[in-house]
C-alpha cells in the first residue's frame, strides 16, 4: 500500500507539472515572439531583474493562495502557496529558457546577464500561465461522469458522426492557429528567427511543436481527455490527430505569411519552409487551444 501510494503521489506530481507547463506555453508563447521583450531583457540591470522576480512572486503567490495549479491541495495554507509559487516560477523560467534556446535567442555565447534578463522577462507570461492553468483550464468532473455513464451509448450524437468530429477538430485547429498566428505573422520576428535557425534546429522546432500540442490536448488534463480518446473519426487518434492538426497549422501559417507578404510566390521553397516552421510553433499551440474549446 505504501509503495502504491508513493507511486500515485509521484504520478500526480508529474501530472501537475505537465499541466502547469502546458498552461505556461498557452499563455506565454505569443510574447516569446516579441523582440522588444528580448531587448528589454538583454539590457535590464540586475536590480530591475530582482524587482521583476519579486513582483512576479507576489502576483503568483496570490494566485496560488486562492486556487493554484495543482488539482489537489489544502487551500488557504501560506506554506503550500509559497512552495507552489516557487515551483510555478521555476517551471515558467524553464519553459522560457527552453523556448529562447530553441529559437536561438540565447546560446552558449550569450552572456549570463543577458540570458537571465531574457529568461526572467519572457518568463512572466509563462509563470502566470502555470499559475492559472488549473483555474481556467481545469477538467470538468461533471462531464467526466456523464462521459463514463454513457460510454456504451456513445458520448453524443454529433461525436458518433466520424466525419463531423474530424471536421470539427480541423476547423477548431484552423481557427485557433489563425487567432494566435495572425498577431505574429506580420511582424519582423518571424524572418529574423528564420534567418538565425539552422536546419537541425528546424527539426527540433517541429518536434517541439508536435510534443507540446500532444501534451496540451491529451496529457495536461485541460479537457475531458477520456472523451477525446473515444472520439470516432478519420484521424481521431491522439498521434494521427496531433500530426494532421500540425499540418493544418503549418498550412494556415503559410497562408498568413503570404497574406502579409512575408513570403511571395517568387521566393525559394527553403525560405517558405523556414518561415512556415517558425510561425508554425505558435500556430500549432493555438490550434491545440482551439481543439480544447470544442
Amino acid at each position: 500500500m505504501t509503495k502504491k501510494h508513493y507511486q500515485n503521489t509521484w504520478r500526480q506530481e508529474i501530472n501537475d507539472i505537465v499541466r502547469g507547463t502546458c498552461g505556461g506555453f498557452l499563455f506565454g508563447i505569443p510574447l516569446i515572439y516579441t523582440m522588444e521583450v528580448w531587448w528589454i531583457g538583454s539590457l535590464a540591470k540586475p536590480r530591475l531583474i530582482l524587482i521583476a522576480i519579486a513582483l512576479m512572486f507576489i502576483v503568483v503567490f496570490l494566485l496560488n493562495y486562492t486556487e493554484g495549479f495543482r488539482k489537489r491541495r489544502n487551500n488557504w495554507r501560506v506554506d503550500e502557496a509559497a512552495i507552489d509559487t516557487v515551483e510555478a516560477m521555476a517551471i515558467g523560467f524553464v519553459c522560457s529558457a527552453f523556448m529562447l534556446w530553441l529559437l536561438q535567442e540565447i546560446t552558449p555565447e550569450t552572456s549570463l546577464k543577458e540570458t537571465l534578463g531574457k529568461v526572467v522577462f519572457e518568463g512572466v507570461p509563462f509563470t502566470l500561465g502555470v499559475a492559472l492553468a488549473n483555474q481556467f483550464l481545469q477538467e470538468s468532473n461533471q462531464n467526466n461522469s456523464i462521459s463514463i455513464t454513457h460510454k456504451g451509448n456513445g458520448i453524443s450524437k454529433h461525436k458518433q458522426n466520424g466525419l463531423h468530429g474530424t471536421l470539427a477538430d480541423l476547423g477548431a485547429t484552423l481557427i485557433g492557429a489563425i487567432v494566435i498566428g495572425f498577431n505574429i505573422a506580420p511582424t519582423d520576428e518571424v524572418p529574423m528567427l528564420a534567418a538565425a535557425i539552422s536546419p537541425p534546429w528546424l527539426l527540433a522546432l517541429m518536434a517541439a511543436s508536435l510534443v507540446i500540442s500532444y501534451a496540451i490536448v491529451f496529457q495536461a488534463g485541460f479537457s475531458d481527455q477520456q472523451k477525446r480518446r473515444q472520439q470516432k473519426g478519420i484521424f481521431q487518434r491522439p498521434l494521427s490527430e496531433t500530426t494532421i492538426s500540425y499540418l493544418v497549422s503549418l498550412l494556415a501559417s503559410a497562408v498568413m505569411l503570404l497574406f502579409f507578404q512575408k513570403v511571395t510566390l517568387a521566393d525559394p521553397w527553403r525560405m517558405w519552409l523556414e518561415h512556415t516552421l517558425v510561425l508554425g510553433l505558435p500556430a500549432t499551440i493555438g490550434g491545440a487551444a482551439g481543439r480544447l474549446a470544442i
